[in-house]
C-alpha cells in the first residue's frame, strides 16, 4: 500500500462550517463552580494522580483561583476553590496552596494566552515522559496537538520557588501543551473549557501512540495540511461542546460539586 504524507491544507473549524445552535449545561455558573467542574471532569477521566496536580486560572483582578493543599481533584467543590496573589498568599479561602503553584505564575506573567494553567501526572503521559519521548499523532484527534507540545527534558525536582518557575517557563516558550519529563503535563488555554479539553484529550493521544508503537508496525502517516484543518475544527468547534456535554454529565452525577 502506498501512503501519500502530501496533502493539500484543509481550512477546517468555523471558517468552513459553525453551527447555529449546540445543546447548552442548562445554568449559569460561577468561576468557582467551573473551575470545580474542571478538577472533577478531569479526575473522573484518570488524569489526575491522588494528591498531586493543580489548575489555575488568573483573573482579572491580579488574583489565581487555584486548589487547595490537600484535597484530591475529585473532591473539589466551589466552596473549596482558593483565590492566590502571585507570591502564594492566600487572598480568599478556607484552605492553604503548596508553593509547587509557581510551576504556574510565570506562565501566566509571561503569556497573555495562558489564562489557565493545568499540571497533573496522567499516566499513559507519564509513561513516554519516563522515556523522554513526545506522542506521534496516530489518530486524528491527536491533531489538536499539531506542533504546540514540547518536551522539557530536565528535570529540576519540585518547582517551589518562582526562580524555578521563571526557569521551566522559558523552556516551555509558547507552547501551549508541554510534557516534562520524568514528572507529567502542563497545558494552557485561554479558557477552562479549552484548558479542561486539552487536558481530557492528551493522556488518550499518549496511549494510542504508545499502543502503536508497541505493535511493531509503523502508523500510517497523516498529512500535514490535513493534520492542520483538523485541529482547527476540533479547537474551534469542538471546546464549547466538549466543555457543555462533560459539565452536563457531571451534574448529573455529582451536583454536589457545585456546593
Amino acid at each position: 500500500m502506498s501512503i501519500s504524507t502530501e496533502a493539500p491544507e484543509r481550512a477546517g473549524g468555523t471558517a468552513v462550517w459553525s453551527p447555529k445552535v449546540t445543546p447548552p449545561i442548562g445554568r449559569d455558573l460561577t468561576p468557582e463552580q467551573e473551575l470545580a467542574c474542571a478538577f472533577r471532569i478531569l479526575a473522573r477521566g484518570g488524569f489526575s494522580e491522588d494528591i498531586a496536580g493543580h489548575i489555575t486560572w488568573a483573573r482579572d483582578d491580579g488574583s489565581l483561583m487555584i486548589n487547595p493543599w490537600g484535597l484530591w481533584w475529585d473532591e473539589m467543590t466551589a466552596s473549596d476553590v482558593c483565590r492566590v496573589d502571585y507570591d502564594g498568599n492566600v487572598l480568599s479561602g478556607k484552605w492553604d496552596v503548596t508553593p509547587a503553584f509557581h510551576i504556574h505564575t510565570e506562565l501566566h506573567r509571561r503569556r497573555p494566552d495562558a489564562r489557565v494553567v493545568v499540571h497533573n501526572h496522567p499516566y499513559h503521559v507519564v509513561v513516554l515522559a519516563a522515556i523522554g519521548m513526545l506522542p506521534e499523532i496516530v489518530h486524528q484527534q491527536g491533531s489538536m496537538f499539531d506542533d504546540d507540545l514540547v518536551l522539557v527534558e530536565e528535570y529540576t525536582g519540585e518547582v517551589d520557588d518562582a526562580q524555578l518557575g521563571a526557569e521551566l517557563a522559558e523552556r516551555i516558550g509558547g507552547a501551549s501543551n508541554a510534557i516534562l519529563v520524568s514528572h507529567g503535563i502542563i497545558v494552557t488555554a485561554p479558557t477552562i473549557a479549552e484548558a479542561t479539553y486539552r487536558s481530557s484529550s492528551i493522556d488518550r493521544m499518549c496511549k494510542l501512540a504508545y499502543d502503536v508503537m508497541l505493535s511493531g508496525r509503523t502508523p500510517i502517516p497523516l498529512a500535514k495540511g490535513l493534520r492542520q484543518g483538523m485541529k482547527k475544527s476540533l479547537i474551534e468547534r469542538g471546546t464549547e461542546v466538549f466543555w457543555n456535554g462533560a459539565v452536563r454529565q457531571l451534574l448529573r452525577a455529582e451536583p454536589n460539586v457545585l456546593d
